[in-house]
């Protein structure tokens, strides 16, 4: 009865994935025939396209990250499985939902480049990187909750070494990416293109040294909070 509650939760699962990776396909086929010969394949800091392409490449940024998703999608769904130490605690249905948001995430992103390709009515950086920051907010909700794995988190010598140092690293990584990523995904929406640009990645750039330090730092104390 549990196994086929559980084969019943992947089916689903695996059609939702599938249908969030088709989407952005589907939107691509829909605007296809209204696009010209030439389009936008690539955009510079400012936003501005940078190289072109024939209107059948509208269909290459939704396949590489329809690739992406199939596969970021299995192997989150099969984390505890195939993780090389198996965590016990690890949360099999915490990592199908969030396989499902890297998902959902990837699709958007899909959907933004071919809108961008398809449309000059806003610069593609207006569109990325809130939705990048938004996914960074979204991932630090996820973080404490996450075990330790080789996958997912943050995945130092000194969090992999020690549980408590894992868990202790990710809350505070977890409260530092939520706010961090909504900041991001503000600033970037209503700074011009450069400036976006520079205050997300100077913003990643602190998200992603503060809890490295504080992981480091606990290792250094044997582990133990000050």
């Amino acid at each position: 009865m549990v196994q086929s509650i559980h084969m019943k939760s992947n089916t689903k699962n695996l059609g939702l994935a599938l249908l969030l990776i088709a989407a952005p396909l589907v939107y691509a086929a829909y605007v296809y025939p209204n696009l010209p010969d030439t389009i936008p394949t690539h955009f510079n800091i400012s936003g501005e396209a940078d190289a072109y392409g024939g209107k059948d490449s509208i269909f290459l940024g939704p396949g590489i990250m329809a690739v992406v998703g199939i596969f970021v999608f299995i192997l989150l769904s099969n984390i505890k499985s195939i993780d090389p130490i198996r965590y016990k605690s690890a949360d099999d249905g915490l990592y199908k939902k969030f396989a499902l948001f890297t998902v959902a995430f990837l699709s958007m992103i899909s959907f933004i480049i071919v809108f961008s390709a398809s449309s000059h009515a806003i610069a593609i950086g207006k569109l990325l990187l809130p939705a990048l920051g938004l996914f960074f907010a979204g991932f630090g909700w996820y973080m404490p909750k996450i075990h330790q794995n080789y996958f997912a988190g943050f995945k130092l010598p000194w969090t992999l070494e020690n549980e408590n140092n894992w868990n202790e690293t990710h809350k505070l990584a977890g409260k530092i990416w939520m706010y961090g990523g909504f900041v991001q995904a503000v600033a970037t929406l209503f700074l011009p293109n450069v400036a976006g640009f520079i205050v997300f990645f100077s913003i990643t750039f602190i998200m992603v040294i503060i809890p490295t330090v504080f992981s480091y730092r606990m290792f250094k104390r044997g582990n133990t909070i000050e």
